[in-house]
């Protein structure tokens, strides 16, 4: 009845062609109500012992007595409707915790006087129904008893965190639905109060700028080699680690937080294992952005983990790689040296209080599957982009970043980031993204000055990688000058020459700034002003200049170019860069 109710809604309005929209709907409805007692309210008993005695008799008083001999249902004694179907028990317990509970959300058909207002579906948008269907509306749902509590779980949550914690190889694991950026706002909270220093390079993501505004830290930049070739930023070394520390100590300062991005956007891991215990010496957390890198522990030859390289906080978005929702990821605890309670708190502030649970359940369910095959998941990707690396090796014009790009010795790069320069075309890589998509369809990841970067993952087929082939074939064919030499400019060994956030000069802090009065001036005379905004060409969302920065003739004359050649600059006033916004001392 339930079924045939939302079916008649959603026929009303689409009163042309009805028995294609029956068929469709009956696809989706099917498999939720098979052996299912759909039109029946029931819980599962793990759900029913965390009942109160007022839910059970609450639950009494609106359900009454009643018995489902049909579906293998009846009430126990608690006046609880209780699932005793042998073949359905054992279908659920081979489904994740959060997977699972939200199965049993819908096969409840509870009244829905909650939130959201769709009403599972009932008033769901025609237009997005069309789109993806009207099993997301019925799946959505708030903070139900038999989902567990967001910010304080008991149940399945919980039970789906712990068993993220044990795969990742973390003493406790938080689920996010707010992105790696909420992950990188907590855990730099979680290490820093107002006044501690932060030692972090100078092209982490805009992020971990965010976090020192809200927590008040003071910023003690590395300054990372950049290969001006590629115009790509590499890792972090062991070696600028330990100077940063004791420059701090030096000037009297204790840093509260090492924070490094390992790997980057293009895949440059730095070597965590010498970073992390430089830290611990001398009593310092570490942080880990590894946003990319999430997939690493699941094939041998996938670089070091953060977390096996003795990282204290680690941040990963399991949609970038892996294959949960967009806007889920995951924050990794070890050890002890960061308060968990103020992580947990830090989480609370931060995260939204009305959680997607098929965000949560995107995130158990691709826990579950990588638990399931953990070693080969990845077998078949690995050998795919292997032999399209060799493939494209050879492409006239076409060049691959890899480790011998970089003077440091970085340990490894991610094999399932591909960056392929354009210089040897005489193209941007954004003239050159626009070409490829226009012609055959390709979207890269990520698009840089003189390159672009794709992303592998376990769904990347070969019909992708054999279109991606053929377009830089064309590329190739339409735009190698054979007559260009590529001329590698010379650079100092700290590779920091021409880099556009080189000089860093900054006259107050991030939150100072971000809190000052403001002024637009002219883009001519703001040379050798405070910069009162972030201004970062997105992606990769690197800031070039921060609140509290003086505004420089090579960082402007950088975002000129980048503007001219098609990026958008995030976070400016005016991404036209005819005006910039400036802090008013």
């Amino acid at each position: 009845a339930h079924s045939s109710f939302h079916l008649g809604i959603f026929l009303l309005r689409k009163r042309k062609n009805p028995e294609h929209y029956i068929r469709m709907f009956l696809q989706v409805v099917s498999p939720l109500t098979k052996n299912q007692g759909f039109g029946s309210t029931f819980v599962s008993p793990s759900i029913a012992r965390r009942a109160t005695p007022e839910q059970l008799e609450h639950d009494s008083l609106i359900m009454g007595r009643r018995e489902h001999n049909r579906t293998g249902l009846q009430f126990d004694q608690t006046e609880t409707l209780i699932d005793h179907s042998q073949e359905h028990n054992q279908q659920k317990s081979k489904l994740p915790p959060l997977v699972n509970v939200i199965k049993i959300s819908v096969e409840k058909n509870a009244a829905p006087f909650h939130f959201p207002g769709h009403k599972r579906g009932v008033a769901a948008p025609a237009s997005l129904v069309d789109t993806i269907g009207i099993a997301p509306f019925l799946h959505d749902a708030t903070e139900l008893p038999e989902l567990d509590r967001f910010g304080y779980p008991t149940g399945p949550l919980l039970d789906a965190q712990n068993q993220a914690a044990e795969l990742f190889g973390a003493t406790q694991t938080w689920f996010l639905v707010c992105g790696t950026t909420c992950g990188i706002l907590a855990a730099i909270m979680s290490a820093c109060s107002p006044g501690d220093t932060l030692i972090l390079a100078r092209n982490s993501h805009v992020s971990a700028t965010s976090a020192m505004v809200l927590c008040g830290a003071i910023p003690k930049y590395i300054v990372p080699e950049h290969n001006l070739e590629w115009d790509i930023a590499g890792g972090v070394t062991p070696s600028q680690v330990k100077m940063a520390i004791q420059e701090s100590e030096k000037e009297g300062k204790r840093a509260a937080a090492v924070f490094v991005t390992s790997p980057t956007y293009n895949g440059v891991c730095s070597n965590l294992s010498e970073i992390s215990q430089i830290c611990h010496s001398h009593g310092i957390p570490l942080i880990v952005d590894e946003a990319h890198g999430a997939h690493f522990k699941f094939h041998p030859n996938m670089p070091k983990t953060a977390l096996s390289q003795g990282a204290d906080l680690v941040i990963q978005s399991t949609h970038k790689v892996l294959c949960s929702f967009s806007q889920s990821s995951m924050l990794h605890l070890s050890g002890n040296r960061i308060d968990r309670d103020r992580v947990h708190k830090c989480l609370q502030s931060l995260q939204t209080t009305s959680p997607n649970w098929l965000l949560l359940a995107s995130l158990d369910a691709t826990r579950d599957e990588l638990s399931k095959n953990p070693n080969t998941l990845f077998n078949e990707v690995m050998e795919l982009i292997q032999e399209e690396k060799q493939v494209i090796s050879h492409i006239p014009g076409i060049s691959l970043l890899d480790l011998s790009s970089f003077f440091n010795n970085f340990p490894s790069i991610d094999p399932l980031r591909m960056t392929i320069g354009t210089q040897g075309l005489g193209l941007s890589g954004f003239q050159a993204y626009d070409i490829l998509s226009t012609s055959h369809g390709i979207e890269p990841e990520l698009i840089g000055t003189k390159s672009f970067t794709l992303a592998f993952s376990i769904g990347t087929t070969k019909e992708h990688s054999k279109r991606l082939v053929n377009g830089l074939k064309y590329l190739s064919t339409n735009y190698f000058l054979r007559e260009i030499q590529m001329k590698r400019k010379i650079i100092d060994d700290n590779g920091t020459e021409g880099v556009p956030f080189g000089e860093v000069y900054m006259s107050c802090t991030p939150r100072e700034a971000f809190f000052a009065r403001k002024k637009i001036v002219n883009f001519e005379k703001s040379i050798g002003e405070i910069c009162g905004e972030f201004i970062c060409p997105f992606p990769p969302g690197i800031p070039v200049l921060i609140p509290g920065e003086v505004i420089t003739k090579r960082a402007m004359d950088y975002l000129i170019q980048v503007r001219d050649q098609g990026a958008f600059l995030k976070g400016a006033a005016d991404p036209l860069l005819t005006s910039v916004v400036v802090c008013e001392f």
